[in-house]
């Protein structure tokens, strides 16, 4: 009887195909292969009993993942249930949960911050769950082998908790699916009612760019304020610009450091911008871009101590004259002509 009604659930429930790049039901954005293997564990371990651990930063959307396991699970008619610490504070509130769970799917959110105390009722909770037996899965912030390490989790919760375990790639690691992201929210306001927006060619790569430290969360934020203070229907570099000049930054892979040599904060200022690309490689024409960027300061600076004049410009930095008018007239250089107090 208890198989033929586990064939009945596994028939009525959604089918996904694992080689396909992502299921149009299923609610995840993103076409890189960082969520590529995503959707692959996703759709291989959706309807079994595995415990689950979702492991990823502030912000990836491992909430979003679990509420999907279990939507398209043979279990998605049940509850689901997401734990905290208060839910766990007094002895009888595994029963409680367990009672709210009937069967379906309970998530630990956050599991390395539940105290110690309440990681064993958890335990005894897995171990004793009842007649109506839920599925387990747990978020946490922290990789799953590094929490047990610090004793943020305790071994016997993790060894239950740790079935399946799900690493949720940040933004540096898909950058590719940042402004692909940022159209979803968009049209997804306007189905809400919100006046219809996209994002123009250059503020697309402003967005794809830009480091964004609370991931998917402060993206979708970003740009449903750009998308309310946009003036057009298209989206201009400047608009985005306003909009990003409020929102915090990651810090430097390297820090700068008080006398650091130039080559030093080349090097980390590079190397934080492939960081930010994950396994995938910048756009082409790197090394024209890098030259540019570092090339219109170097002028600008000469230009400004050298009181505006091309001549002692040029020889200050090494160059022919008329090398550097055409550097000017490409960069765009506004020259002032000034005399110089020394």
């Amino acid at each position: 009887r208890t198989a033929r009604a586990l064939d009945s659930r596994a028939r009525t429930a959604p089918r996904i195909n694992t080689e396909a790049e992502r299921p149009d039901e299923l609610p995840l954005i993103g076409r890189t292969p960082a969520m590529q293997a995503l959707y692959r564990v996703v759709a291989r371990i959706m309807n079994t009993d595995l415990p689950v651990m979702i492991c990823g930063e502030s912000g990836t959307g491992k909430s979003l993942i679990a509420k999907a396991i279990h939507d398209f699970s043979d279990r998605r008619t049940l509850p689901f249930v997401t734990v905290t610490p208060g839910d766990l504070r007094d002895l009888d509130g595994p029963a409680k949960v367990m009672a709210r769970a009937k069967g379906g799917t309970i998530v630990l959110d956050e599991v390395g911050d539940l105290p110690p105390e309440a990681q064993g009722r958890v335990v005894r909770m897995m171990d004793a769950p009842g007649d109506h037996v839920p599925r387990f899965m747990a978020t946490s912030q922290t990789q799953a082998g590094a929490a047990l390490e610090s004793g943020k989790l305790r071994e016997d919760l993790y060894y239950r908790l740790s079935g399946a375990v799900i690493d949720v790639p940040s933004l540096r690691e898909r950058v590719e699916d940042i402004p692909l992201l940022a159209e979803h929210f968009l049209a997804r306001d306007e189905r809400d009612g919100q006046p219809p927006r996209h994002l123009s060619a250059e503020s697309a790569e402003l967005i794809r760019a830009y480091s964004w430290p609370g991931n998917v969360r402060q993206l979708e934020n970003a740009v449903r304020r750009i998308g309310l203070t946009a003036m057009a229907e298209e989206i201009t570099r400047a608009e985005v610009e306003a909009v990003l000049g409020n929102q915090p930054r990651a810090e430097p892979v390297m820090g700068q450091q008080r006398g650091e040599s130039l080559s030093a904060s080349v090097a980390a200022h590079l190397q934080r911008y492939f960081d930010l690309h994950g396994n995938t490689l910048p756009p082409p024409g790197l090394y024209a871009r890098i030259l540019r960027e570092i090339e219109m300061p170097l002028l600008e600076i000469a230009l400004d101590a050298t009181g505006g004049n091309q001549a002692k410009c040029a020889d200050l930095l090494g160059i022919n004259r008329n090398t550097l008018r055409k550097k000017i007239t490409d960069l765009d250089i506004n020259v002032t002509r000034r005399r110089k107090l020394m």
